[in-house]
């Protein structure tokens, strides 16, 4: 069963967005692929755009390129941050709290990919759990108050790995050590995250508070993602694929969608729809329901709070009379 797309034939495309200008985009990972595509189409349409990255010289490189398309006036602009380094995030957040008074939305876009031995971040994580959920997760806390006072969205660029792997969180052996697999514990990290999305989506509408929580997925897109920590067979598996793949810049649209784009659903999940959802028009996909379950999603909070060293109640806000 597929959802009609609300956005027509030709599905949703970048010229549906307006006027950004007065507005601030916060995005991770945004100096290649698709981040760096939707930092694009947000300065084309005048909004600020904040990279959180960890590498100096790829985003330096990457904003003089921006630069010299959309003029020196171009407001894009880094804060060093590597979410494989919980103290990075720490940092990178009171930077940001520091120099972005309003964050309009907060893109977590960044990750890594079919790691092909297991590695663990500097706070002992498996590397693809810690990248892509705890250090977005940490982020998001650390930023959420501010993101409240400024009404802002919360993005989080999901995977159709979710589909695949265990589809639940394996919290007997978060780290799989007894059952490593690159494609399986990178499915299950894009699982987890986009299960922590789900969950602040629900907690947010409960508490009645101004942010809203959206999850979209790339599709299929030539990106670096799978290239740079994949091993040899994968690569290759990746390069002959290439060509049925879409560009990064399509890859990004489902981002850029959820970041602009009114009257979104609860619950849902934006992004291509076609060809088992990896290229075509972007609209609504198709979400595996286990992802939604309450049960683990509340365990999975509680363990995140422990593993980011941080608490996380969502509170209604007061109403002064």
């Amino acid at each position: 069963m597929t959802h009609p797309n609300p956005f027509g034939p030709k599905g949703w495309t970048p010229e549906r967005v307006g006027d950004l200008t007065g507005k601030t985009i916060v995005i991770t990972g945004a100096n290649a692929g698709a981040g760096y595509e939707a930092t694009r189409v947000f300065l084309s349409k005048g909004a600020s755009v904040v990279m959180l990255n960890r590498s100096e010289p790829k985003s330096e490189a990457a904003i003089a390129t921006l630069k010299q398309e959309f003029g020196p006036q171009a407001d894009v602009r880094l804060i060093l941050m590597d979410l494989a380094d919980l103290a990075s995030v720490r940092a990178a957040a009171d930077q940001a709290l520091a120099e972005v008074p309003q964050i309009d939305a907060l893109i977590e876009n960044a990750a890594i990919a079919q790691v092909a031995t297991q590695q663990f971040t500097k706070d002992g994580f498996e590397s693809q759990l810690g990248t892509n959920h705890y250090g977005h997760f940490l982020l998001t806390r650390l930023l959420f108050d501010r993101l409240v006072q400024s009404q802002a969205r919360i993005v989080v660029v999901g995977s159709n790995g979710h589909k695949m792997g265990l589809k639940r969180v394996q919290f007997e052996d978060m780290n799989f050590d007894g059952n490593y697999n690159p494609h399986t514990t990178y499915c299950h990290s894009k699982f987890v995250q986009m299960m922590f999305a789900y969950e602040l989506e629900r907690r947010v509408a409960e508490a009645g508070l101004p942010v809203s929580v959206h999850v979209c997925h790339p599709g299929a897109a030539r990106t670096t993602l799978s290239k740079e920590e994949a091993n040899r067979m994968t690569r290759v598996l990746f390069t002959l694929l290439s060509p049925l793949a879409q560009s990064a810049e399509r890859g990004a649209w489902p981002e850029v969608l959820c970041a602009t784009e009114e009257n979104l659903k609860p619950a849902a999940y934006y992004g291509p729809t076609k060809r088992a959802e990896m290229v075509g028009p972007v609209g609504e996909s198709m979400l595996e329901k286990s992802v939604l379950d309450p049960v683990q999603a509340a365990q999975l909070w509680e363990l995140s709070e422990t593993e980011a060293g941080t608490s996380w109640s969502i509170q209604k806000q007061e109403t002064v009379s």
